[in-house]
């Protein structure tokens, strides 16, 4: 029986090697960013099996909107994968409200949205899995992001509670810390060692929409093998 996983956030780094990674794993995918112009494109790539929405997690509403189209297009709901941020690179004193709320908005109250409207649908089958893409700031604060240092504690607290919650309803929760840079797509960089490659990342998110019910994973730690820890 093939699955139904939305990725939430989707760019051409991270978002696009999960896409693609869950789509050879037969997967039918769906892509939801605030722009069409990338997902559109990834779609178009994917093949049938594979759907771009265009949403703005922030808002509620939309969220709704964005998983019954999914719904519509390829079925109800069975992986979750919470990969959008809202970064606001700014120290205390320098923070906007705006900025702040917005990084709150998406990081934390965007994926407490999708998460219930997903975790619906599990609960109506049989189970499924959500995964929380986090950061080293998701369990130590950094320096001038105070907004995103916020953001990301919030969702690794929204992401325990939730496995707690639901494991015993089948549904596997996990959250990933990763704890380095991430190779960026459009650009080299001097030692692409010591960045995280996204498609690895995705083999190991895959590896946890796999894992047996006996021994699943909350918390998954990854860095690149050259960081000092």
């Amino acid at each position: 029986m093939t699955r139904t996983a939305v990725v939430v956030g989707v760019g051409p780094g991270l978002g696009a090697s999960v896409a693609r990674t869950f789509s050879e794993q037969g997967c039918a995918v769906a892509l939801l960013a605030r722009s069409s112009d990338f997902i559109e494109e990834l779609a178009a790539e994917l093949g049938s099996d594979a759907v771009a929405v265009t949403c703005d997690i922030a808002e509620e509403a939309a969220v709704g909107d964005a998983f019954a189209t999914v719904r519509a297009e390829l079925g109800a709901v069975d992986v979750l994968v919470q990969n959008a941020s809202a970064a606001s690179w700014d120290g205390l004193l320098e923070c906007s409200t705006n900025s702040f709320d917005r990084a709150l908005d998406v990081g934390a109250r965007g994926a407490f949205h999708c998460s219930q409207v997903a975790v619906e649908d599990m609960l109506d089958n049989d189970g499924g899995t959500v995964i929380f893409t986090g950061a080293t700031t998701s369990v130590r604060g950094r320096e001038g992001a105070v907004g995103f240092s916020a953001a990301k504690f919030a969702a690794r607290g929204l992401a325990e509670s939730m496995a707690r919650e639901l494991g015993p309803e089948g549904i596997h929760v996990a959250h990933a810390v990763l704890d380095g840079g991430i190779l960026p797509p459009e650009r080299e960089v001097e030692n692409p060692e010591e960045y995280l490659d996204p498609d690895a990342i995705a083999e190991s998110y895959w590896h946890l929409v796999e894992q047996d019910r006996a021994a699943w994973t909350l918390e998954l730690d990854l860095r690149p093998h050259v960081e000092e820890f």
